[in-house]
This record gives C-alpha cells, sequence and structure tokens, in this order.
C-alpha cells in the first residue's frame, strides 16, 4: 500500500502489449509495477512487496509457476495474492498454479470488467486480513497489561509462608487461568498465519507435563462437577513430574486445553478421561486423550476439518482443527481413533 493509500499491483508479462493493456484497466484506480521476466518480477517483489501479483504463467526463461513458487516460498512475500494470468486452457496447469498458491486465474483475451472486478475483490480480502491482524495485534496488546498483572499477584503471593494449602490451590487456580487467557489472546492471529502457512515456530525448553498439569487443573472443577475422573500419566506413570521438550508452551497449552476439553464434553458421568505422554520408540513424543464414548459417524471422516462439529450446541468446530494446526507447526500430526466404546486422539510430535 502506497503513501497515498493506494494498493500496488505488479504486472508480468513478457508480452510488452499484454502489460500496456492490464496497466490501463487498472492505473486509474491503483499504482502499478511492471516485469516483462520471472527475475525482475522477483527483484520487484523483494523491494517494494506489492500487494497483489498478475503474472503470465508462460514466460521465457523463467516461467510463472517458478515466480509463484519462489513467492511463497519466502515467509517475508508469501501471503501476496498471485493471479495468473494466461491463455491457456489447461486443467492441470490451473491446478498445478492453485497448488502452488495462486488465488484465481484471469484468461486472456483479457475483458476490463473481469480484470476490474476479480483485482478489486482480491486486494478487498487482502485489506480485511490486514486489518483483522491489525485490530487482533491491538487488542493483544491492550489485553495483556491486565494479564501481566493477574499472571505474577499469584506468583508474588505464593510467596508468602503463612498460607494455608486450599489458599495455595486457588492462587496457582488463578495463574492457570491468566496463562489460559494469554494463550487465548495470542491464538487466534497465530492460527491465521498458520492456516496461510507463513507461521514461524518460535520453540523453547519447555515441561510438556507441567503444561498437561496446568490444563487439567483448569479442567478440575468441571470434571468434579461432571463426575468424570482426570488422570495423567507420564512415561507410564502417576507420579512422573517432568518430560522436558522444545516446542511452543503457549500453543502447546491451547492444544492440550482443546482435546482435553472435547473428551471431557464427549466423556460420560462417572467415567475418566486419561492423558498419556511418552516417549515414541522410534523416536519423538505421543501424546493420548483417551475417553469413553464414541464419535457422530458424521463426524468420524472430518474429526479435524474447520467448523466440524456435531451433538453441541455451543460447538464451533474449531478446537480439533486448530490442536492439528498447532502440532503441524510443531512438525508432527493427530490422529483419532474410536471403537469398543473409547474414542483415542493422538497426538506426534518430533523429538
Amino acid at each position: 500500500m502506497s503513501a497515498q493509500g493506494r494498493a500496488r499491483i505488479l504486472i508480468v508479462d513478457d508480452t510488452p502489449f499484454n502489460i500496456e493493456l492490464l496497466a490501463g484497466f487498472l492505473a486509474p484506480a491503483y499504482d502499478v509495477d511492471t516485469a516483462t521476466s520471472g527475475e525482475k518480477a522477483l527483484e520487484i517483489v523483494g523491494a517494494s512487496t506489492p500487494d497483489l501479483v498478475l503474472l503470465d504463467i508462460v514466460m521465457p526463461g523463467m516461467d510463472g509457476f517458478e515466480v509463484c513458487r519462489r513467492i511463497k516460498a519466502d515467509e517475508r512475500t508469501a501471503d501476496i495474492p498471485v493471479i495468473f494470468i494466461t491463455a491457456l486452457d489447461d486443467v492441470a496447469a490451473e491446478t498445478r498454479g492453485l497448488e502452488l498458491g495462486a488465488i484465481d486465474f484471469i484468461a486472456k483475451p483479457f475483458n476490463p470488467a473481469v480484470v476490474r472486478a476479480r483485482v478489486a475483490n482480491h486486494i478487498a480480502l487482502r485489506e480485511a486480513a490486514r486489518l483483522r491482524e491489525d485490530v487482533e495485534r491491538i487488542m493483544r496488546h491492550d489485553l495483556k497489561s491486565p494479564l501481566t498483572t493477574v499472571l505474577s499477584l499469584p506468583q508474588l503471593m505464593l510467596m508468602d509462608a503463612n498460607l494455608t494449602q486450599p489458599q495455595r490451590d486457588m492462587l496457582q487456580r488463578i495463574e492457570d487461568a491468566g496463562y489460559t487467557l494469554l494463550a487465548m489472546t495470542n491464538l487466534s492471529t497465530t492460527l491465521f498465519r498458520m492456516e496461510r502457512g507463513v507461521y514461524e515456530l518460535r520453540p523453547e525448553k519447555m515441561d510438556l507435563a507441567v503444561v498437561a498439569r496446568k490444563v487439567m487443573t483448569g479442567f478440575a472443577e468441571t470434571a468434579e462437577m461432571r463426575g468424570i475422573g482426570l488422570r495423567l500419566l507420564v512415561d507410564g506413570r502417576d507420579d512422573c513430574p517432568f518430560f522436558p521438550w522444545m516446542g511452543e508452551e503457549l500453543l502447546c497449552h491451547s492444544m492440550l486445553a482443546n482435546l482435553v476439553g472435547n473428551a471431557l464434553d464427549a466423556s460420560p458421568r462417572r467415567e475418566d478421561v486419561l492423558v498419556s505422554i511418552g516417549a515414541r520408540p522410534e523416536g519423538g513424543v505421543r501424546i493420548d486423550i483417551i475417553n469413553n464414548g464414541d464419535v457422530a459417524p458424521e463426524l468420524k471422516g472430518r474429526f479435524f476439518e474447520k467448523y466440524a462439529t456435531a451433538g453441541k450446541t455451543r460447538g464451533t468446530g474449531l478446537g480439533t482443527y486448530s490442536a492439528r494446526l498447532i502440532a503441524r507447526a510443531h512438525g508432527g500430526d493427530i490422529e483419532m481413533k474410536c471403537g469398543a466404546g473409547t474414542v483415542e486422539v493422538s497426538v506426534f510430535l518430533p523429538a
């Protein structure tokens, strides 16, 4: 976006006539840059970051597919929308372009109204995404100050040696709730970036067992009211206090909170929900969340899909979807198996 608030469009085509034609359609509403080769296009993208790229497929030297691949492979430019412009009437070419990250195609010969409408639509979508990120960034900034107080005061009060154990337990629950709120505050934009494949993971030393205990402490009251037991096993033991790992703690907290919360919702009363953390024989980590019950038939094939839900009046269908995004962002994956009255969700993480 230029200083005057106009979006910047990059037109890439080896035919000057096509460039002049497209620039004539778009220049009244946008700032237009042009390139007649893939190499020049990448040079401009790296220097000025256009808001949208109109990219010819068939060009001498570096073709449009390779230009698109390189744009999408660089995290600095991966979110720039790319629209292919082509005379190809080829489903395979269109499929390949979409797989590389293009968002649309415009066919030659050009229809001025179609070109303007498609460019305007995708610029509007990009601006909406930016606005969403800006609003959420402001919200995170404004919420972090009071959340810092929520987190720090219990830690200070717990230093008092005169507190009773019930008082310590209550302060610990306040601190855990603060961490949950902080995770939720950070999560929305993070998931949005994961969906677009541009999230940069920042792993640090953490303890999966400690995170799991915080999650289960947060659900303790809900589980007690429903008569459901919560049990944590670490390396097959109830008394194993530590399980060090490299990852993002708040993301892991959110992932486990979603999965444990789902298991609680699905579990019959007077039954147990088991969380098991352990090393895999072939390397890496396995986390199992197991509850009694079953998965609705219409949900089994799309358990981790966005907005997939069944039987919950207040369910959003985002819990398992976000859990899978987080697992994959860490280089792992997640699966669900059900049968014989048991549902088992397994998270596989790298070493």
